[in-house]
C-alpha cells in the first residue's frame, strides 16, 4: 500500500512539473520577425524600374527581334506558408512557364490554389509590361497582419528562363508597417533552360536545376550574356520600391515615394561596364605571293566577334603578314 501511495505521489509531482513547464513555454517571447502586430490591413504602391541599358550591359544587348524589354509583373501577398519561388530550390511548373515564355495562367492557378487550400495567400497583384530595357511600371497591393510578405516575378525578355523578383519580403516590422522599402534587383536563372545567351533557342535543362543568381562570373562561360570577368559584381538590372499609402477619410491617398524620374529616363548615374573586344581564331595562311628569286609574303586574317565598349580592351590587328618563298616559282 505504501508503494502505491509513493507511486501516486511521484506521478502527481511529475504532472505538476509538466504543467509548469508548458505554462512557462507558452509565456516565452516570440521572435520579432515571426509575428506582425501592426494594424490589420495596409495598402502599398509598388514601382518597378528597369535599368537594363546598353551602357551597363553592353554584351549582346538585344536591339531587335525582340529588343530588350520586361514582361508584366505578377505577385502575391502571403504568409510564410507559401513561396512563389526561392533561391536554391526548384521552381514550380507555373514559374517555369512564366520564366521561359512569360505565360501567367499556370502560375495564377498555383497562387489561387495555395490561397484556397492553406489560406496562405491574401491577394494577387500585377503591373503592365515595359516595352524597353529602361522604364517604370506601377500598381498597388494590400497586405494583412497575417499575410505581410510580398513576392513577385518579372521575366527578362528575351532570355531562356531568366527573371528578376523578390521572395518573401516582409513589410511588417514589429507593431508597424514599413513606410518605404527599396531593393536593387539582379538576374536569376530558373534552372529549366540551358541557354547561355539572350537569344538562345529552347534547350531544356534535364534534369531540372534549382534557381540560381546570375553573376558576372557565373555561369563561368564566355558565351554567357552576363559574363563580365573584370567586374566583381553586376550592376543592378532593375529596382523596386514599395511605399505605404496613407489612409484618410476618403480612403487611401497615394504619396510620392523617393523615386527617379517617371518614364523611360532613369536619372541616377549609369554605371559603365567595360566590354573587351573579342576576336575569332586566325584563319589558315594564304598562298605565298611575290616575284621569283625574291622573298614573298603570305597573310592570315581574323574577324571581330564582339566590339569593345565603355573603355574596354580595344581590338587587336585583324591581319598578319609573314615573309616566305613564293609558291610555284620556276
Amino acid at each position: 500500500m505504501e508503494n502505491l501511495t509513493l507511486v501516486y505521489s511521484s506521478c502527481r509531482v511529475i504532472w505538476t512539473l509538466l504543467l509548469t513547464l508548458l505554462g512557462y513555454a507558452s509565456c516565452l517571447p516570440v521572435g520579432e520577425d515571426s509575428v506582425c502586430r501592426a494594424e490589420e490591413l495596409a495598402k502599398y504602391g509598388i514601382t518597378f524600374t528597369g535599368k537594363w541599358n546598353q551602357i551597363a550591359f553592353p554584351k549582346q544587348y538585344p536591339l531587335f527581334r525582340p529588343p530588350a524589354q520586361w514582361s508584366s509583373m505578377l505577385g502575391a501577398t502571403h504568409s510564410s506558408d507559401y513561396h512563389m519561388w526561392k533561391e536554391n530550390e526548384y521552381v514550380s511548373n507555373g514559374v517555369r512557364d512564366f520564366a521561359e515564355r512569360g505565360e501567367v495562367w499556370a502560375l495564377m492557378k498555383e497562387i489561387e490554389a495555395a490561397g484556397e487550400k492553406i489560406q496562405s495567400v491574401h491577394g494577387v497583384f500585377s503591373a503592365s509590361a515595359i516595352p524597353s530595357g529602361t522604364g517604370q511600371t506601377s500598381t498597388e497591393l494590400e497586405v494583412h497582419s497575417r499575410h505581410s510578405l510580398v513576392s513577385f516575378v518579372v521575366k527578362i525578355i528575351p532570355s531562356p528562363d531568366w527573371f528578376v523578383g523578390v521572395d518573401s519580403l516582409n513589410l511588417c516590422e514589429g507593431n508597424q508597417w514599413k513606410e518605404q522599402v527599396t531593393l536593387d534587383l539582379y538576374p536569376y536563372d530558373a534552372g529549366t533552360d540551358s541557354g547561355f545567351t539572350f537569344s538562345s533557342p529552347n534547350f531544356a535543362t534535364i534534369p531540372q536545376d534549382t534557381v540560381t543568381e546570375i553573376t558576372s562570373s557565373s555561369p563561368s562561360h564566355p558565351a554567357n550574356s552576363f559574363y563580365y570577368p573584370k567586374l566583381k559584381s553586376l550592376p543592378p538590372i532593375a529596382r523596386v520600391t514599395l511605399f505605404k499609402l496613407q489612409q484618410n477619410r476618403m480612403g487611401f491617398a497615394p504619396t510620392q515615394p523617393d523615386l527617379p524620374a517617371i518614364g523611360n529616363e532613369i536619372d541616377d548615374a549609369l554605371s559603365e561596364t567595360p566590354l573587351d573586344c573579342e576576336v575569332s581564331l586566325w584563319s589558315s595562311w594564304g598562298l605565298c605571293t611575290g616575284t621569283c628569286g625574291k622573298s614573298g609574303t603570305k597573310s592570315r586574317t581574323r574577324y571581330v566577334r564582339v566590339q569593345s565598349a565603355n573603355n574596354g580592351t580595344p581590338c587587336p590587328d585583324l591581319e598578319e603578314d609573314f615573309e616566305c618563298e613564293p609558291d610555284n616559282c620556276v
